[in-house]
């Protein structure tokens, strides 16, 4: 992996607190996979990048080295990678995920109106 890549990575998952890595993007999913945890997310209120990694392989390749896990979507949270909705939903159910969010986000989501 190039060094390069290694800070692109290291800087999208700081910039902002919850970063999926998936096919597509917010607004225009390219799987169901990434779809459903877009829709994870939207239900808690706080914001998330979704970045498009399909058509890049390098990319996926240097995520997969550094979370040893090799599917899409890839979501990291306040800088750490949690793996997808199969391991957040029952964080979510145990009420651990409310308390990870809230310790990324320093605070519960503020309201917000989407306007689509």
């Amino acid at each position: 992996m190039s060094q390069n890549l290694q800070e692109e990575i290291q800087n999208e998952i700081t910039a902002t607190k919850i970063v999926v890595y998936g096919k597509g993007t917010k607004d225009a999913p390219r799987c169901g996979f990434t779809m459903e945890t877009i829709e994870f997310f939207n239900k808690f209120g706080y914001p998330f990048e979704v970045i498009d990694v399909l058509e890049n392989m390098e990319k996926r390749e240097a995520l997969s080295s550094m979370t040893n896990w090799p599917t899409l979507p890839k979501v990291f949270i306040g800088g750490k990678f949690y793996g997808d909705t199969d391991i957040l939903g029952p964080m979510e159910e145990s009420g651990e995920l409310k308390d990870v969010l809230a310790g990324a986000f320093g605070s519960e989501p503020k309201a917000t109106i989407n306007l689509r």
